[in-house]
């Protein structure tokens, strides 16, 4: 009787589920990609939708790419570029005090307009736009839909009640002109050193078609000690009667498509209306794990029946330790090389046009250069980037710093609002492996990071990827801490780096490991000018009549060496210097190393240094003195370090090259550093005893690399006559 009345069950549970959610014509989710050219047209009042639209202009993108051009487009001073003292805009006291800041553009809105037609009849239509600044308003066919005043996060509109099924469908999306528009309590980014805001949807757009029930949301948690993802899956029944349904989660490698786990729920329930939260745990036998050397990945398809979602992810985790101040991949010890990417400041740039969106330019930016000078990391800083970007950081291995855009707290914003924010764009990043860290923002100090804000969303990461807050304190006990250490933002004077020992004087916390992700201070613009923070320097070390090309040697050759000093001496778990992609223009604060932005062309004299300052196998000379006795012997220094998990065996050689690279003296001794470890050499030389100038090269090579992968760090060696010494 038992068997009998559990069948009976099962046979009654089919024809109820026959009964409430009937088999769809197509089963799955369907992608409408709305990515094209959009008519676009601007009003000052929000509700004023224009009756004409004019203009053209690219989705994804921003508005000053519209066609023909809206005048003053992106002119908005903001509240912090008023108050700084390198910023010369006229202001009035009442300007100073506004919370945000003062549009200079004769509009309050810009206004996209599309339409499309859908393939296939489903129960549900969303929208999704992907990112668009400042706010974002959506009317279908004529009916508002909604709004989303995020910024920097996926805004989800649902177009059910409006869509036309049969015909043509009139999108409208209305956009912020300018940080302005928002409500004073709803953070719209703060940089101290932006100078123009522009707005657009700068993020890919797309209708989901799908039919009950909705899969709101996919995370997935890798354990691998364990071998194992925990999969967090949120569905939404947004039908009028009760839906039940099998949910199967099935595993396949990304590349080759094969099946490799798989797991299934044969009977789930929601009723009307409702949305519920489910979390499995799915073994992945001898699972690959995702690294820079490795970026394997793998491919989660979540079905409903009605609908499914292919979620991306790489089976790794990532950890710093307070107790021996590093970070851990993987469960080993792993030291991150890299840079910025200020994608928001690049946005200013006069060639920054559509470049952001061009695969081919991106993943060159991304993955061919990156490798060239063996970087493994970057902080995306002060802004999100679009969506694929990090899709190629993952396929590319990179480690990925991802910063929300905030450089100062406004009191006036509302907590439950920027927590609601912080939430989003955790969920819309949590399942890229690339994304290692959440950096709650940048040299901010503001108590409520820590005390309100991190806390509130840290628990929705099942990852528990760790978080940097800026120049606050870290809000959890292995949290790292970012150090800013600009030795030459008041005089270029390399000595100091031979009298330092490798660690930050004065820093903020102590206890924890530390990511030093910028440094240096001595930004060119493109065409060698300094920039406004950097012409000081230059013109005290150079002077004023120095030519671009002897200014991009001396950045280059300090930058080198800076480098080479931070990650000598091991007391940092990340060295990113500032900064690889931004804004370079006349009155620009920083600027980045391209000679031509758009080929992605590079400053040679950067180019020539740099793949050996950040080589996983540095080298740093602790030498910088001015002048040196002609024929005089001395003790040279040399610290090696290894960043890869094999010994570097080879040998280490200290030459001094003439001018044209004549070798006039050289010592050669056998080298051996453990894996990521760090061994100190002194080496004897006896130099010229001709004065002049020479340069002085430590050059390591490793017996399990090629010969032009050896590392060579270079020092200015002045030789002088002992009279000429002696005075000095």
């Amino acid at each position: 009787m038992a068997g009998f009345g559990f069948c009976r069950y099962f046979l009654l549970l089919a024809a109820a589920t026959l009964a409430v959610f009937p088999a769809p014509a197509a089963s799955g989710r369907v992608i409408v990609s709305l990515d094209g050219t959009w008519e676009v047209d601007e009003s000052i009042g929000a509700d004023d939708m224009p009756t004409a639209f004019r203009h053209r202009g690219p989705v994804p993108g921003l508005a000053n790419l519209a066609r023909p051009p809206f005048p003053d487009v992106d002119l908005f001073d903001s509240r912090e570029s008023l108050r700084h003292p390198f910023v010369k805009r006229p202001a009035t006291p009442e300007a100073l005090a506004h919370p945000v800041g003062i549009p200079r553009q004769k509009r309050n809105y810009f206004w996209y307009r599309t339409s499309f037609r859908v393939p296939e009849r489903k129960q549900i239509a969303i929208l999704k736009v992907n990112k668009a600044q400042f706010g974002t308003a959506v009317w279908l066919n004529g009916k508002k839909i909604g709004e989303h005043l995020g910024c920097f996060t996926a805004g989800y509109f649902d177009l059910t009640p409006a869509i036309n099924w049969t015909g043509e469908n009139r999108l409208v999306v209305r956009i912020g002109a300018h940080p302005a528009v928002l409500p004073v309590t709803v953070p719209a980014g703060t940089d101290l050193e932006k100078l123009k805001w522009t707005p657009g949807i700068y993020d890919s757009v797309s209708v989901l078609l799908s039919d009950n029930p909705v899969i709101r949301t996919v995370q997935v948690a890798p354990r691998i000690g364990s071998s194992e993802i925990v999969v967090q899956t949120v569905i939404r029944n947004y039908g009028a009667k009760p839906a039940l349904f099998e949910l199967i989660q099935r595993v396949r490698t990304w590349k080759e498509q094969q099946i490799v786990a798989e797991s299934r729920m044969p009977v789930v329930s929601l009723d009307a209306g409702e949305e519920k939260t489910w979390t499995q745990t799915i073994k992945i036998p001898g699972a690959v794990l995702w690294s820079p050397e490795n970026p394997f990945l793998y491919q989660l398809e979540t079905n409903t029946g009605g609908d499914h979602v292919l979620t991306r992810f790489g089976m790794r985790e990532f950890r710093f330790d307070s107790a021996t101040k590093r970070a851990y991949l993987n469960g080993q010890v792993y030291f991150m090389r890299g840079s910025n990417i200020t994608l928001h400041r690049f946005f200013e740039d006069p060639d920054c046009g559509d470049l952001p969106w061009r695969e081919e330019w991106v993943r060159k930016l991304l993955v061919e250069l990156p490798k060239r000078f063996h970087w493994n990391s970057f902080r995306f800083c002060i802004g999100p980037v679009p969506d694929f970007w990090l899709d190629i950081a993952d396929e590319a291995g990179l480690l990925i710093q991802n910063e929300f855009f905030i450089w100062t707290y406004h009191d006036e914003w509302d907590t439950a609002e920027v927590v609601k924010q912080y939430a989003e764009w955790m969920r819309d990043n949590w399942n890229h492996p690339s994304v290692v860290i959440w950096d709650a923002q940048n040299e901010t100090v503001s108590p409520i990071f820590a005390e309100k804000i991190i806390p509130s969303v840290r628990h929705l990461d099942l990852s528990n990827r760790p978080w940097e807050n800026g120049w606050s304190p870290p809000a959890g006990p292995d949290d790292p801490v970012e150090q800013h250490p600009y030795l030459t933002s008041s005089r270029l004077d390399l000595t100091q780096l031979e009298r330092g020992g490798g660690a930050v004087t004065g820093a903020r916390v102590q206890g924890h490991a530390q990511i030093i992700n910028e440094y240096e201070w001595l930004w060119l613009n493109r065409d060698g000018t300094p920039t406004t923070l950097a012409e000081k320097v230059y013109a005290s070390a150079l002077g004023k009549d120095a030519t671009p090309q002897q200014r991009f040697e001396e950045y280059a050759y300090s930058l080198a060496a800076i480098t080479e000093y931070w990650r000598a001496h091991r007391n940092m778990a990340g060295v990113l210097y500032f900064t690889f992609l931004t804004a370079s223009f006349p009155g620009a604060f920083t600027s980045d190393n391209f000679r031509d932005v758009k080929t992605l062309e590079l400053e040679p004299h950067f180019a020539d240094y740099m793949p050996h300052a950040f080589n996983p196998l540095g080298v740093y000379v602790n030498f910088f003195q001015r002048s040196v006795k002609a024929g005089s012997r001395r003790n040279f220094r040399i610290i090696v370090i290894n960043d890869e998990y094999r010994a570097a065996r080879g040998k280490l050689a200290l030459v001094v090259e003439a001018a044209g690279g004549k070798e006039v003296a050289r010592e050669e001794i056998p080298l051996y550093v453990p894996p990521n470890g760090q061994q100190i050499y002194d080496i004897p030389l006896v130099l010229p005893s001709t004065p002049g100038k020479y340069m002085l090269k430590a050059i390591a090579s490793a017996d399990h690399k090629r010969a032009d992968e050896a590392t060579v760090c270079r020092r200015r060696l002045n030789v002088v006559a002992a009279e000429a010494a002696k005075a000095k």
